[in-house]
């Protein structure tokens, strides 16, 4: 029962607020360990690090015996990465119950170091460290580094830099970069060695829980060189004005460069045709400045697409030079990790570098070092707090290939691609929707390697549906979908379909400034879409890759949708993409059989079942349970039902574009209604489980074949069906 506190809420809502809730039931997670009813445990691969270390094979990750795998993963950071032993042991077991077989550990190093040195962790985060990665070890669980984001200098390094007290004083527009080496350590080789000799200490740290130097264990599946990184950067240039002596060592640097390219100012001054240099740049007194944000290399692209005229020489000149210097530094980088005998998979960064020169030139950086990682974010507000205010609340399904999934323009043909960081931020309300979205259209259609969303605070539910700001793995329309989703990652229902597009970059075409694809970044922070050679749409039908020779080659495309077209059949034939209505899409394999957004009394099947809702906006999954079998032999399927979800007393305007009031606990879940008729013979028993998958003891019937889930009587989300 509701208490007398939320009792007397919802009294003060007005009538509006309460009717759009009204039906709606409490999440209520109860114990999580109290049976095996529905736990992906046993789907696990354990130990992690079992068949050796993590490999790229082509586009795909393998281990070193050859067998493949794909992760299905959540990122844990901070000091959330260091539980006391007790907490570990829930830790792994949560996350294995859910199905996640995969933590990217992220930016736990800031606050590790004694506050001296900074290249140390102390002995007490080792202590609770060690343990966790061993727990997460033993149940399966492989884990990745990526623990640099902006290296915090400490007194300790005073005497190895060039300037100490500036880049401690550094402040950013993020607080959380203050006096760290974002963005100058690209270039500047005493900040490399700082962030180099940190990675090499832990790798060479022995965990007294596996025997094993980090080096050793093929647990640790990556290790990322810096996260949302990259000499190109936006926020590079208001780093460097409060950094003067960097500033003027890139200068040296640059100058440097071009006097080996050019011999003298003056033929410098002729190759760039008078243009590209202020009154106070001169080669002689190394003070040619790169400009190196990427917006500036955009703008330029953008003009010359427009005049028709060829990009000027000095910002191919530019552009050339910050790519070697970043390649360098990442080559290096590499080496480093090599030699401590490491053989795992290597990521350079996440961040692309705008559209056009740079974005090619950073994307081929990061191929260089190893395997593509990308970040993508959509809908919510304007923080990252959830606060009153209008809010993005535009649907991804209503536009296919929009938002998260347009972050696939970014993969390399013979690369793995992982999506490290990714949500559906709240208060958008149809944030049920990413999770399906990426399983399906991204790990399957795509060939996506890996998926970590962001992110993962605690071992259970939290109690509202903000948590770590509106970065929320653990909220309802996330997390509790991710039993099914796991399921049917892990066994591989939907195929990789045949490559819709490709786009080739060459890259002496590249160097020489020659007509080269020209791709459409909008970006709001952390927030991006794409837009390219290809529509959008596209993504809905194969995958859509990049691929770097030494020339350019002709656009190759394989069925490239019509822009106005409404519905997209995936080249596997698994997945539909219908827009006659708001946007929805249907998962038709022989394990799992899915309908994903405003799919109200349009069905989806499979020779086993057919399922349809009344809701208007909906998840409804129907999973095998058999690791090995799907929907038409299984002995035990999975049905689970998300819709929307928001806090109790949340409100919206009219419109539900301004969040007007955030709410408190407990969530509210909106009730799903289910049809399914079942097409494979036996008798089946329909038991009706609880939040987080234990049984109830209430069954539903089965009449003629038919199942009808009514949501609003049985208050959950799950449903177990057993022959």
């Amino acid at each position: 029962m509701p208490s007398l506190h939320i009792l007397l809420l919802l009294l003060t809502l007005p009538a509006f607020a309460q009717n759009e809730t009204r039906g709606w039931f409490p999440f209520q997670p109860g114990d999580y360990f109290a049976a095996s009813t529905l736990s992906m445990q046993g789907w696990l691969d354990a130990p992690a690090g079992k068949h050796g270390f993590l490999q790229m094979r082509g586009k795909d990750f393998v281990f070193e015996n050859g067998k493949p795998v794909k992760f299905w993963g959540v990122n844990v950071c901070d000091h959330k990465a260091f539980p006391e032993a007790d907490e570990a042991r829930t830790w792994a077991k949560f996350l294995a119950k859910y199905g996640i077989n995969g933590v990217r550990l992220h930016k736990f190093t800031w606050e590790a170091s004694d506050g001296v040195h900074s290249t140390q962790i102390t002995a007490d985060h080792w202590r609770r460290l060690d343990f966790f990665q061993s727990e997460l070890r033993r149940t399966g669980i492989y884990y990745g580094w990526s623990a640099i984001y902006g290296h915090r200098v400490r007194p300790g390094d005073r005497e190895r830099l060039l300037a100490y007290d500036e880049v401690a004083g550094t402040k950013f527009p993020w607080r959380h970069l203050n006096g760290s080496t974002a963005s100058l350590v690209n270039f500047a080789e005493d900040l490399q060695t700082l962030n180099i000799e940190l990675t090499v200490s832990m790798l060479n740290h022995r965990n007294p829980h596996t025997g094993l130097r980090y080096a050793d264990d093929p647990a640790l599946a990556f290790i990322e060189l810096q996260n949302e990184d990259n000499i190109f950067w936006g926020a590079i240039e208001e780093t460097l004005k409060q950094t003067p002596t960097y500033r003027a060592l890139l200068c040296q640097k640059f100058s440097d460069w071009l006097r080996r390219r050019y011999g003298s100012h003056e033929a410098l001054l002729k190759a760039w045709q008078g243009e590209g240099l202020s009154a106070d740049e001169h080669l002689d007194r190394g003070s040619v400045y790169p400009r190196p944000n990427h917006g500036q290399f955009q703008a330029a692209v953008a003009q010359a697409e427009k005049s028709g005229k060829p990009l000027p020489a000095h910002w191919l000149d530019r552009a050339a030079f910050l790519y070697e210097e970043q390649v360098r530094f990442y080559e290096k980088f590499v080496k480093a990790i090599r030699a401590t005998g490491y053989r795992g998979v290597i990521v350079g960064s996440c961040w692309q570098a705008g559209a056009g020169l740079t974005h090619w030139y950073n994307l081929h950086a990061d191929y260089l070092a190893g395997a593509i990682d990308r970040h993508n974010y959509f809908g919510g507000g304007s923080g990252h707090q959830l606060q009153p205010g209008p809010f993005n609340n535009t649907p991804m399904v209503s536009q296919p290939g929009s938002g998260l999934l347009s972050t696939g323009f970014q993969q390399v043909a013979d690369r793995p691609f992982q999506f490290s960081e990714w949500m559906s931020l709240i208060p958008n309300e149809w944030t049920a929707e990413a999770s399906p979205l990426i399983a399906a259209y991204g790990m399957g259609l795509q060939g996506w390697d890996a998926s970590y969303a962001f992110a993962m605070d605690q071992p259970k539910f939290s109690n509202t549906i903000q948590m770590h700001g509106v970065y929320n793995v653990t909220s309802p329309t996330q997390l509790a979908l991710y039993p099914a989703l796991a399921a049917m990652i892990y066994r591989g229902d939907v195929r990789e379909g045949q490559p819709a597009a490709r786009r080739t970059v060459g890259l002496s075409d590249l160097a020489a400034g020659r007509k080269l694809y020209f791709e459409k970044v909008s970006q709001q922070y952390d927030l991006k879409s794409f837009e390219g050679a290809v529509p959008t749409s596209t993504l809905a039908v194969g995958p859509v890759t990049v691929a770097f020779a030494e020339k350019d080659k002709p656009l190759e495309t394989n069925g490239i949708p019509q822009e106005d077209q409404k519905r997209l059949i995936a080249n596997t034939g698994q997945l539909t993409w219908d827009v006659t209505r708001r946007g929805y899409f249907t998962i038709q394999t022989a394990g799992t059989v899915g309908l994903v957004g405003f799919s109200e009394g349009q069905p989806a099947g499979n020779a086993a079942v057919e399922v349809r809702t009344e809701t208007p906006f909906a998840v409804v999954l129907v999973s095998s349970l058999d690791p090995k079998q799907g929907l038409d032999k299984a002995n035990r399927w999975l049905i689970t039902t998300v819709a929307r979800a928001r806090n109790t007393g949340m409100t919206f305007d009219a419109d539900h574009k301004t969040l007007l009031t955030v709410g408190e606990a407990p969530i509210l879940l909106e009730p799903v209604n289910v049809d399914l008729r079942l097409k494979r013979r036996g008798k089946p028993t329909v038991h009706v489980l609880d939040h987080v998958g234990n049984r109830t003891g209430r069954k539903l019937p089965v009449l003629n074949g038919v199942v009808r889930i009514d949501g609003e009587r049985e208050k959950t989300i799950y449903y177990e069906v057993v022959f």
